[in-house]
């Protein structure tokens, strides 16, 4: 027989030993990973779900890889237990026994038949397909150990993505839609419903979201997996919680709505009692000004007097209307009401106060002429005027114009203007009116 063969040099007892050795070193960690994955918490989900979408289609094509890993196993098996038969028949093997396990060893001694179906439907790392199927393979024991360890990764891959998703999403589901639950009871509570409130709206449809991606998720896990960009290590990715997250920040702003809402329950009552008392300032200030009104119009002559109007009842009839809110618990309505009317209230309280300065004006002119006259008056006794008689003829003229009633503001305003005109000019300086040039009697003071 010549040296070689189609299996190359014919190896010798410490090759073959060397090459029994580690093929059965493979074979052990080819076993273990293999009895792990068929134990897998994934492939059995995987096996007993009702699957859809891109994870049945994925499950199809593992299923039909992990047949062919087994296939491959078993005849991986076989090809190293029949070398070991070989090499156990003597101590010193023979040249012919040395041939047939240089053939098993490093020939392509394995043949499966019938697996062109499985070959075509085990997919690649990344969900794609293998190469044509044929009707039988020939393998190498190397090459075979190559094929396992690409349908076991892709297998793997597969099984991993589906239980990680299995493993996140179902559960924060789950404590997501407890948490609506409480929500949605608390909303009920407080009067926020679908159709009447668009908190209500928004959890029922958060509702119908959670209850669809739950499902979603148990059926097509796969759908939910984003892959890590340049990663081909099995189960290189994470949870694709887009929906999830998006539900759940919509979760977090109906309750802030909700809280919202609590508050004004809680201090509802402060609420409507402080717009009372605003309102209620209001209208008193309201009724001051009219009576002022009444008493400027008897005391003060040649001006007009602006008019006083009523208390405003549309706001006295929306306070009403918060007071019931409160009574039948429709805090939902009661809220934005509130804001409405505190800011309602407090612009009604400013114009009431408004009216009442606009309706006294002219009594406050008046008293501010008094004042001025009473003030030349005392500087005049100071510098010992007092008896002058165009001082004294002036003075009781402007008196007589100021104390009357009703009184001439505009006639007022002159004779105390002469009147401050001839103190000046008695005690030698001009008198200081802003826009003021010649006075009724035709002079005019220094610097004009």
């Amino acid at each position: 027989m010549a040296d070689t063969d189609p299996a190359g040099p014919v190896m010798d007892r410490d090759e073959v030993d060397r090459a029994l050795a580690r093929l059965g070193a493979e074979h052990e960690a080819i076993e273990t990973s293999l009895l792990a994955l068929q134990d897998h918490a994934g492939r059995r989900l995987l096996e007993g779900a009702r699957l859809t979408g891109v994870t049945a289609e994925r499950w199809t094509s593992t299923e039909a890889a992990i047949t062919l890993l087994w296939t491959y196993f078993d005849a991986y098996t076989g090809v190293l237990r029949t070398a070991r038969e070989i090499r156990a028949r003597r101590r010193w093997s023979s040249r012919e026994d040395l041939v047939e396990l240089t053939e098993l060893l490093r020939g392509e001694p394995v043949t499966v038949a019938g697996s062109a179906a499985a070959t075509a439907n085990a997919p690649t790392l990344h969900g794609g397909r293998a190469g044509p199927g044929v009707l039988s393979e020939r393998h190498s024991l190397s090459s075979l150990v190559d094929r396992m360890n690409e349908l076991y990764a892709s297998s793997l891959d597969m099984v991993v993505a589906a239980d990680a998703v299995w493993s996140a999403l179902p559960a924060r589901i789950d404590l997501l839609s407890a948490e609506l639950h409480r929500t949605s009871r608390l909303a009920h509570s407080v009067g926020v419903r679908p159709g009447e409130h668009p908190a209500g709206d928004d959890l029922e449809r958060i509702t119908r979201t959670l209850t669809k991606l739950r499902e979603q998720v148990v059926s097509d896990p796969l759908a939910f997996w984003k892959p890590a960009e340049g990663s081909s290590a099995p189960g290189g990715g994470k949870p694709d919680t887009t929906v999830y997250d998006r539900e759940a920040r919509a979760l977090e702003d109906v309750r802030r709505e909700i809280d919202a809402v609590l508050a004004v329950r809680q201090d509802a009552e402060k609420r409507i009692v402080r717009l009372r008392d605003v309102l209620s300032r209001a209208d008193r200030t309201l009724a001051e000004a009219r009576t002022a009104r009444g008493e400027v119009l008897a005391k003060i002559a040649a001006t007009e007097v602006p008019v006083v109007s009523g208390p405003p009842t549309a706001l006295q009839e929306q306070l009403s209307t918060a007071a019931e809110y409160r009574r039948h618990a429709q805090w939902h309505r009661l809220s934005p009401l509130l804001e409405s009317l505190e800011q309602k209230a407090e612009d009604e309280l400013l114009r009431a106060r408004e009216s009442l300065t606009a309706v006294t004006a002219p009594l406050a002119v008046r008293a501010e002429l008094r004042g001025r006259l009473d003030a030349y008056k005392a500087k005049v006794s100071r510098h010992g005027l007092a008896e002058d008689p165009l001082l004294v003829e002036r003075y009781e003229k402007a008196r007589r114009m100021l104390w009357s009633a009703p009184c001439d503001l505009r006639a007022a305003e002159q004779a105390v203007l002469r009147y401050q005109q001839a103190v000046a000019e008695l005690l030698g300086a001009a008198p200081r009116v802003p826009g003021q040039g010649a006075g009724p009697d035709g002079h005019r003071g220094p610097g004009a």
